[in-house]
């Protein structure tokens, strides 16, 4: 599953061990400066949830202040009319750029139908999909790991956990995490639905 998907909310906010908002930026944004007036003492932090980064927001004021200082979505830009389709070749966006082959993968590149330009379209194309599970699985993996280094550091089991993860051994991982605070657990769950587990042969 894409990391990216609708089904993970883009960002979400801890007051220390418990959620307290997940969502679009604003959304959590008020949540944050909510539960700030509510408990002071409480450490806020704020995850992107594609990578698990940290987002500053500025709560101080209120809350429309607060919403006002965030980073407005780009706008689309504006559709141009359609130029009338011209005599000759399409162009297709493609950028020209040197390539060093053998000759053996010359004779063969322009042997193949379409010739050596196409016939790398295609190779690359086929790649990228091929590549875009373990890509996205990696992405995923990367972004446990950042969080469990900033909240789960110091949990019992952390280091298995990281080790687990990185096997993608599910069930072992799945195992440790149980024990750790639910709002936590729950967040790693999450965030792991990008990953490609290692299949149980036991089943």
């Amino acid at each position: 599953m894409n990391m990216n998907e609708s089904t993970i909310e883009q960002f979400t906010a801890f007051a220390g061990q418990t959620r307290i908002a997940s969502g679009d930026l604003a959304t959590v944004a008020q949540g944050a400066k909510e539960s700030l007036e509510t408990a002071p003492q409480n450490s806020l932090l704020i995850f992107d949830n594609t990578n698990s980064k940290q987002v500053e927001i500025d709560l101080r004021g209120s809350v429309e202040e607060v919403l006002s200082r965030l980073p407005q979505p780009e706008k689309a830009a504006p559709t141009e009319p359609a130029e009338a389709p011209k005599a000759g070749r399409p162009k297709l966006g493609v950028t020209a750029r040197e390539v060093t082959l053998l000759p053996r993968h010359w004779d063969w590149l322009g042997s193949q139908p379409g010739g050596a330009s196409v016939t790398l379209r295609k190779l690359v194309e086929e790649a990228r999909r091929n590549s875009q599970a373990a890509d996205q699985s990696r992405q995923a993996q990367e972004a446990i790991d950042r969080f469990m280094m900033v909240m789960a550091g110091n949990f019992p089991g952390f280091e298995e956990a990281s080790r687990a993860l990185y096997r993608n051994d599910k069930g072992l991982f799945e195992k440790i995490i149980a024990e750790w605070p639910q709002y936590i657990a729950a967040h790693l769950r999450m965030l792991s639905e990008g990953i490609e587990w290692k299949k149980d042969e036991n089943k």
